[in-house]
């Protein structure tokens, strides 16, 4: 017989999902026992939309009818909810999986129809009188509940259009959505990475929820390697993700205009009733600090040894004799000793959710991609994550379940109307965990090596979450000001300007990687309009708190905890107040990049 070459090893594979124990896997059975408990939530969603008809036309008559729509409102909202939140979270266990796209698909269709059929509540609560809706609540002690939300109506009042537009524009919503879906399906399902040879010499497919841990492999080769592998993925669909975003910012255009806001930047500030000095305060204030960053760049550079610094070295740990794996289950453990100092109560609270299957652990073929908490009023507050053992996702742990706690408390202590919370503040409790998990591996060290390496960690917390999200934040503002003023966002058009964009958050020390210009394509959060700047006013806010809790313990964590547990009964401004920082000025921002100067310093001085 002839003889044959010896089989290549075959390269590392993503398992399968069914390959996961299930101790690693949430537990949607919580939401809905099975997709049929589902099925009967969706049609009984269906019967309650025949119902909203009756109602309208109605509420001005009386407190009571005005009481019976908010409630009804309420009970279908909260089926939607969950409705729609089982569905997309089956859907991201596997994107390939055709049942749950169609039921994702479906519930986004119920989901347009409930906000079309109550679309008649806002602009009818807007032709009542606000003296009769003033009486209405003196004499109605169960209409009080709703007494902020009507406040909030009252004061977007301007930009509220009649019954019969704010139908058109909910009945829009499934188009609306396109962009964000396409993008989705082509980032989650149909984008393909080839695979590199990892420093053993051995095949592994590069994926989004590896890549991160392939740019801190202490080989340049595979850091350069998996760079070239994903940039080049996302080059060859670039024209179709360009249009895919521009057509995403047009929809933000179109709806700041219909609204009739100055601008789809102020549009989506008013929201969550935040002026827009506070955006541009935080680049403006980034921009003071960015002679900091260079410093770094240029500490990373001398300390990694190199004679150029590349974009794909920004993530290898500077500190090269330090090997920090940490498996999921140390990960538990040492998230759960550092956020101590948020009590007793806070700490059981985690291990409920570490016990109870409330987790999604491991990547496998088809997950969606990266780390979110989610989850309904009725459901735990869910975790997906995407576990690759590195210090990084340690953190990332800590942060989703910041979100977590955050949520459960909201939705333990609040009414349904109350319980969900801006996204302005929502980052304030997931870096809240982080900063106070940094500070306590930082003091449980004698290890110079180990402490220079969380530090580099800490600073890169920094640069990710403050300075690069506030790259975003200035390129979104760009973006939409080019699409206001008519211009076309061409991949050419995109490329350049984040390369430019780029070069001056990371300054002279750095080699701009031709690659980088495509980093925009990847960028997820693109789709939901001025989100990304949260992550840095957040951050800002979450440093300022985690030393008052670290520094006056008892006070600082019963402000904390109170701010957790206020969900969205009050604007986000006011809610961080209560809590201990003013976002209306700078000095949080200040505060934090003192922080990283200190850092900075210290890490020279180690190194």
């Amino acid at each position: 017989m002839p003889q044959h070459e010896p089989e290549a090893k075959q390269a590392q594979k993503v398992q399968e999902r069914k390959a996961i124990d299930q101790q690693y896997k949430w537990r949607l059975e919580k939401l809905y026992a099975d997709d049929a408990a589902w099925e009967k939530d969706f049609t009984t969603v269906k019967e309650l939309l025949k119902e909203s008809v009756k109602i309208a036309g109605s509420l001005g008559e009386s407190a009571e009818k005005l009481y019976a729509a908010l409630h009804f409102t309420d009970e279908i909202s909260r089926k939607i909810e969950n409705v729609f939140i089982y569905a997309r979270m089956k859907k991201d266990e596997d994107n390939r999986v055709t049942k749950y796209q169609e039921m994702s698909d479906k519930a986004q269709g119920l989901s347009v129809e409930v906000q079309s059929s109550l679309s008649f509540l806002v602009p009818e609560i807007l032709s009542i009188p606000e003296e009769k809706i003033k009486a209405f609540l003196e004499e109605h002690e169960e209409l009080k509940l709703y007494q902020f939300y009507l406040e909030e109506i009252l004061r977007q009042k301007e930009h509220i259009l009649t019954k019969e537009e704010e139908q058109i524009l909910a009945q829009a919503g499934e188009l609306a959505a396109a962009p964000r879906n396409i993008f989705s399906m082509i980032n989650n399902a149909d984008i393909k990475f080839p695979t590199i040879k990892d420093e053993m010499g051995e095949e592994v497919e590069v994926t989004k929820g590896r890549y991160v841990k392939l740019l801190e492999s202490s080989d340049r080769r595979v850091r350069h390697d998996a760079f070239k592998a994903l940039y080049n993925s996302y080059e060859k669909q670039k024209n179709t993700i360009a249009a895919t975003l521009n057509y995403s910012v047009k929809k933000d255009v179109f709806y700041g205009k219909v609204r009739k806001y100055p601008s789809a930047l102020q549009a989506s500030l008013d929201e969550d009733n935040i002026s827009l000095q506070v955006y541009d305060n935080l680049i403006e204030t980034i921009h003071e600090y960015l002679p900091d960053m260079y410093r770094y760049v240029k500490l990373r550079k001398r300390a990694l040894g190199l004679d150029a610094l590349h974009m794909y070295d920004l993530y290898t740990p500077i500190v090269k004799d330090v090997k920090m794996e940490v498996p999921y289950e140390d990960a538990l453990k040492q998230v759960s000793e550092g956020l101590k100092p948020l009590g007793g109560e806070y700490v059981s609270l985690l291990q409920k959710g570490f016990t109870e299957g409330w987790i999604d652990v491991y990547e496998n073929e088809g997950k969606t991609s990266g780390a979110y908490s989610w989850g309904s009023y009725d459901s735990p507050p869910y975790v997906l994550l995407n576990y690759q053992n590195t210090i990084h996702d340690v953190f990332t742990l800590a942060h989703e379940m910041g979100h977590s706690l955050h949520s459960y408390y909201a939705r333990t202590t609040q009414p349904y109307p109350y319980a969900g919370y801006k996204i302005f503040v929502a980052e304030v409790a997931s870096t809240v965990n982080e900063a106070l998990l940094m500070q306590d591996l930082l003091k449980k060290t004698g290890d110079k090596n180990v402490r220079a390496y969380l530090l580099n960690h800490y600073l890169e917390q920094f640069r990710g979450t403050v300075f690069r999200q506030t790259m975003f934040a200035e390129f979104e503002k760009e973006v939409h000001e080019r699409v206001e003023r008519g211009e076309a966002l061409t991949p050419e058009a995109l490329c350049a300007y984040y390369g430019e964009l780029n070069q001056k958050y990371y300054g002279p020390e750095i080699t701009m990687d031709e690659e980088i210009k495509m980093e925009w394509a990847r960028i997820p959060h693109f789709y939901n309009a001025f989100y990304v700047y949260k992550y840095a006013t957040g951050y800002a806010a979450a440093i300022s708190l985690s030393q008052q809790i670290l520094q006056e313990g008892e006070p600082a964590v019963k402000r904390y905890i109170d701010f957790l547990k206020k969900g969205g009964s009050d604007y986000p401004i006011q809610l961080l107040q209560g809590a201990g920082v003013d976002m209306t000025t700078t000095d949080p921002i200040h505060s934090a990049l003192k922080v990283f100067q200190q850092l900075v310093e210290e890490l020279e001085q180690l190194l």
